[in-house]
């Protein structure tokens, strides 16, 4: 069980490769089995890198278990996370929030702000030698959705002070938790607190402006969230920090990985790179993607989910058990902390061939892929963005491999921290792909 109330937390957090289980996992699991018992996050702790288990445990949400992550998370979250809340309330904000993803995939003018943006980080590109990719991508991610969400366009000061808040903010979740000046965790809680003050304002501003104004077409979310849902304030602020975290962060992230990947898998580049020549010669002069293209991105599809089994946005969930919990001949102690962990899950050679490789294919040929791994989580708290975060990923990825190809640094790999960051944030040389791309669709701007 470790050290006395440490336990073993800092041997699970110690940094390692995302695209590899990790020490801890391999060593506990070798010598205890997939199941095992540990003392963690100052609670004592059954963890599981069993498929089956994880599953278990995430469609008894409410039931058997409920979400349990550690005190000072609360403060960097807000009380009225969807990460945090539960019951009712958990209900009524993830429908907002999936609300959101489902009226954006289906809007033209959300498509054509995604290739708008694409297309100009191709074109800013256009005289540079090397990148550092996290920092463009988590930039281009934070454009999408400030304009998306709240109507903040890219060159008003206020995104790049929403951006730098949210770089802030993330720092914090896996740092010790000492609220004294100087920490990564004060920042944190502070940055949090200038990004609630800021939606608080805007919030104030359209209910003055809007007052018994509905929502009209044209307008953000905000604003229908304002017209259509009954929430304080305090829920609409947490609400919209929550749809902006997960499509900044977790998008942001999932994009970098792809271009790791694809990085070091000449041949899925290749593929990829002439599903979307297919598309783009099959598009009339100045005709923009849309959704019927999107359904036309098979590969592309496969490609983003072998880079979330791969590189593993999300590690683990933390739960707790509501009462003594029997599984398979395993006793789960009622109020003990579980931990799925997700990782294991999509590294188990019993499920995956060769699982540390990333081979899109597997995707075509093993029919049962999507029940073997848990990237979006599952059960009541399945990921609500997961189809939008997908399409915003081909959107970018068409005009990426059109426009470019790459090479990554021999020392910059995805750690896991555990939130997954790279070395060197990802720094890449660039060279304009050998694929002249139709004059018209380089020009146009949606």
């Amino acid at each position: 069980m470790g050290l006395p109330i440490l336990g073993e937390t800092l041997e699970f957090l110690k940094p390692h490769s995302s695209n590899s289980m990790g020490s801890f996992l391999q060593e506990h699991c070798f010598r205890y089995g997939k199941v095992f018992k540990s003392h963690l996050f100052g609670a004592p702790t059954i963890v599981s890198c069993d498929l089956e288990l994880n599953m278990f445990i995430l469609h008894n949400e409410g039931k058997l278990f409920e979400t349990s992550y550690p005190k000072p998370i609360h403060g960097i979250l807000g009380k009225y996370s969807l990460l945090l809340v539960s019951g009712d309330l958990h209900k009524k904000l993830k429908n907002i929030a999936v609300s959101f993803s489902s009226s954006s995939k289906s809007t033209p003018e959300f498509l054509h702000w995604v290739e708008k943006l694409s297309l100009s980080m191709m074109e800013s590109w256009k005289n540079r030698r090397e990148v550092s990719f996290c920092k463009e991508a988590k930039t281009f991610t934070m454009n999408i959705m400030v304009k998306h969400l709240l109507s903040i366009k890219p060159e008003e000061p206020l995104a790049a002070e929403i951006l730098h808040d949210f770089a802030t903010y993330m720092k914090g979740f896996v740092s010790l938790p000492l609220y004294i000046p100087g920490t990564a965790y004060t920042k944190a809680v502070k940055a949090r607190a200038r990004l609630s003050s800021t939606v608080k304002e805007i919030i104030e501003k359209r209910k003055k402006g809007n007052a018994g104004v509905v929502a009209k077409k044209g307008e953000d979310f905000l604003d229908v969230m304002l017209s259509k849902q009954k929430l304080s304030d305090e829920e609409t602020v947490s609400i919209v920090l929550d749809i902006l975290l997960g499509g900044y962060e977790t998008t942001s992230t999932l994009m970098a990985l792809i271009v790791y990947f694809l990085g070091h898998s000449p041949n899925a580049f290749q593929t990829l790179k002439e599903e979307h020549q297919a598309i783009a010669e099959n598009k009339k002069e100045e005709e923009t993607l849309n959704w019927e293209d999107y359904k036309k991105m098979q590969f592309t599809c496969h490609v983003i989910c072998e880079a979330m089994r791969c590189g593993n946005v999300v590690k683990f969930v933390h739960r707790k058990a509501l009462q003594d919990v029997k599984f398979k001949g395993i006793l789960i102690p009622s109020g003990w902390k579980v931990l799925p962990m997700f990782t294991a899950a999509h590294f188990d050679l019993s499920l995956h061939d060769k699982p540390l490789d990333f081979n899109p294919w597997r995707w075509i040929h093993d029919k049962e892929m999507s029940k073997k791994v848990t990237p979006f989580g599952g059960g009541p708290r399945l990921c609500p963005g997961a189809e939008l975060a997908k399409i915003v990923i081909a959107f970018y990825l068409h005009h990426l491999v059109l426009s470019y190809s790459w090479k990554t640094k021999a020392d910059d790999f995805p750690l896991a921290l555990p939130y997954v960051e790279f070395r060197r944030g990802l720094a890449m040389e660039i060279q304009p792909a050998d694929y002249e791309r139709i004059n018209v669709r380089r020009r146009r701007s949606p």
